[in-house]
């Protein structure tokens, strides 16, 4: 086994739900060692349509919350932009679906922007991907809707952390609004144009646990196991639904023992 290979304890969690081959070498040979480049591609890029990538993930986090591994007490949402290679750009305009394949322009040239959540031990729940000029909070309510983790018994998927941690980008009153009316209390700081504008209407100033704030380098350090690997730091591919599959990759090795 090599480094960057998953252990046979990895591979026993995730094999009941791979597909078999339709050719050529077993599925776990998909490091280009193994095989044509061609055959790990289309299998690649097949299980990215299918959503095999999203199943394994949501698989894995049931089989570790079952286990007590996921701590909902708080979750840490936050953004990262991604530098886009030169060669990501230009997919055929055809092809694209709805509003394009994430990558924009911004500062930094060509990004695209990973918006995650991840728990109280700094383990990714849901994340989406867009331009890299798109602002944080209008990702917020959808990153929150993509957490859902099965039970492996009866009952409702967990979908609800006790809290919320976020930085000044998510203070807007429709996120202040919509944690409360879930049951879930929010740890994100107003902006100072909001202050004044409560001290003007002579309203209470909302409180801010600052014991989960300071912590919210929870979710940076999420990151920064992401960008561990070198696809998901730098994006090369030029679907964005491909792009998406790789960073399900990356957060499946997070999850996996």
């Amino acid at each position: 086994m090599r480094r960057h290979e998953l252990t046979d304890e990895s591979w026993a969690v995730i094999e009941p739900l791979l597909a078999p081959p339709r050719m050529g070498r077993p599925v776990r040979d998909l490091p280009e060692r193994y095989g044509p480049w061609k055959t790990v591609y289309e299998r690649f890029r097949r299980w990215s349509a299918n959503g095999t990538w999203d199943r394994l993930l949501a698989h894995v986090q049931q089989h570790s919350d079952a286990v007590g591994a996921v701590d909902w007490t708080v979750v840490y949402v936050d953004s990262t932009t991604v530098r886009a290679h030169q060669h990501a750009a230009g997919a055929r305009k055809k092809a694209q679906p709805w509003p394009g394949e994430a990558i924009g322009r911004s500062r930094g040239g060509l990004t695209t922007k990973i918006h995650l959540a991840c728990d109280a031990r700094g383990q990714p729940l849901a994340f989406t991907i867009t331009a890299g000029n798109v602002n944080d909070c209008t990702q917020f309510k959808q990153v929150m809707a993509l957490i859902r983790v099965e039970r492996c018994g009866p009952g409702r998927s967990r979908t609800r952390p006790e809290q919320v941690v976020a930085d000044k980008g998510y203070s807007s009153t429709k996120i202040h609004t919509y944690l409360p009316r879930r049951g879930i209390k929010a740890a994100i700081p107003e902006r100072i144009d909001q202050i004044t504008g409560r001290i003007h209407r002579r309203e209470s100033l909302c409180r801010l646990n600052r014991s989960a704030y300071r912590r919210r380098n929870v979710v940076e350090r999420c990151f920064n196991k992401l960008k561990h690997n070198k696809a998901p730091a730098t994006r090369y591919d030029k679907r964005a639904r491909h792009y998406q599959a790789t960073v399900t990759l990356a957060c499946l090795r997070l999850w996996l023992p």
